[in-house]
C-alpha cells in the first residue's frame, strides 16, 4: 500500500513537471521579454545599492568603498546637526506638497475633458499639443521661463511696463517665484500625466452612460457618478506613489528655475546633495542624505498605502 502511494506521488510529480515544461515552452517568449526589465533593475537599481555602505564609512575616493574606514553613524549625526539640512528638507516637503495640490489634479481634469470631446481629430491634436512639453528638457524650459518672466528682460514684464504697469518679480520674489515654479511644473507634466487616466477611461462600460442618459443625468452628473469612480483605483495608486516621493525631488526644476534671490525656497535636498557631494566632495554626507530620502520615502509609501486600504479599500500592495 505504501509503495503504491509512493508510485502515485512520483507520477503526480512527473505530471506537474511536464505541465510546467509545456507551459514554459509555450510562453518562453514572454519570459524572454520580461528578462530585459528584470536585468535593467538588477543592474541599475539593485546594483548601486552596494554603495549605500558609503554612508557608514569615511569614504576616500582613492581607497574605494572596501578600503575606507568604517565610522558607523557618525556621518548621520553630522548631517542631522546641519541647519541647511533642515531648511532643504522643509523646502522639499513644501514644494512637493504644493505640487501635489496643484499638479496632481491637473491631468485628471485634462483627461476627463479630453474624454468628453466628441471630435476625434480635435482630440488627437489637443493630445499632441499637451504631450509636447514633457519632451522638452528642463534646461530649455528654464530658458523659456527666463525669457518670459525675467524682471528686466522678460517678455511679459516688457508688455506690462509698456502699458504703464509695474514689473512683477516672477523670479526674484519668493512668493511670485513659488507660483511660477508650480505652474511651470503643471505645464510641463499635466499633458503627459493624462495618458494613464485616458487608458483607464477606455475601460469604462458605455452602458453606464446610456443608462444615465435614460435617467436624464447631466454631463456633470455622469462625470461625478460614473467617470470619476471608474478611474478611482488609478487615482489612488498614483496618489500613493506621489506621497512616497514627498521627500524626494528632482534636481532640474529647482536648480534651473531657482536663483540666489529665492534660495530660501528653491534650495531643496537634491541641490543640497549636489553641493555637499559633487561641489564639496563630501560623498559620505551626500550618501547619508540619499539613504534618508529612500527610507522616509518607503515609510511614506507603506503608510499611505495602509491608510488607503483602510479608508477606500484600494492600494498598491
Amino acid at each position: 500500500m505504501t509503495k503504491a502511494k509512493s508510485t502515485l506521488t512520483q507520477m503526480n510529480g512527473y505530471g506537474e513537471l511536464n505541465k510546467r515544461t509545456t507551459y514554459f515552452k509555450r510562453y518562453w517568449q514572454l519570459y524572454a521579454l520580461l528578462s530585459l526589465p528584470i536585468l535593467y533593475f538588477l543592474i541599475f537599481r539593485y546594483g548601486p545599492m552596494y554603495g549605500v555602505q558609503i554612508a557608514f564609512k569615511d569614504f576616500n575616493l582613492f581607497q574605494g568603498i572596501n578600503g575606507s574606514e568604517w565610522i558607523g553613524l557618525e556621518a548621520f549625526r553630522e548631517v542631522f546637526a546641519m541647519n541647511d539640512f533642515y531648511i532643504t528638507l522643509r523646502n522639499t516637503f513644501m514644494l512637493n506638497f504644493l505640487d501635489l495640490i496643484v499638479s496632481f489634479p491637473a491631468p485628471i481634469i485634462l483627461a476627463i475633458m479630453l474624454y468628453e470631446i466628441r471630435s476625434a481629430r480635435f482630440k488627437r491634436i489637443s493630445q499632441t499639443i499637451l504631450y509636447i512639453p514633457h519632451f522638452i528638457s528642463w534646461v530649455i524650459i528654464g530658458g523659456i521661463v527666463y525669457q518670459l518672466f525675467g524682471t528686466q528682460s522678460g517678455m511679459i514684464n516688457g508688455l506690462l511696463q509698456g502699458m504703464g504697469f509695474e514689473a512683477i518679480p516672477f523670479l526674484t520674489e519668493k512668493n511670485s517665484w513659488l507660483v511660477t515654479y508650480l505652474f511651470t511644473g503643471v505645464w510641463q507634466s499635466a499633458g503627459w500625466g493624462t495618458i494613464l487616466y485616458l487608458a483607464a477611461l477606455t475601460g469604462v462600460n458605455k452602458e453606464l452612460f446610456e443608462a444615465a442618459d435614460v435617467d436624464g443625468a447631466s454631463r456633470l452628473r455622469k462625470i461625478w457618478h460614473i467617470t470619476l469612480p471608474s478611474i478611482k483605483p488609478t487615482i489612488v495608486t498614483l496618489l500613493i506613489l506621489n506621497l512616497g516621493r514627498m521627500v524626494s525631488i528632482g534636481f532640474d526644476r529647482p536648480y534651473i528655475i531657482g536663483n540666489t534671490a529665492v534660495r530660501e525656497y528653491s534650495d531643496v535636498l537634491s541641490t543640497f546633495v549636489y553641493r555637499i557631494g559633487l561641489e564639496s566632495g563630501q560623498y559620505t554626507l551626500a550618501t547619508v542624505v540619499g539613504l534618508f530620502q529612500a527610507v522616509v520615502g518607503l515609510i511614506f509609501i507603506l503608510g499611505s498605502n495602509y491608510i488607503s486600504k483602510k479608508t477606500t479599500g484600494d492600494g498598491i500592495l
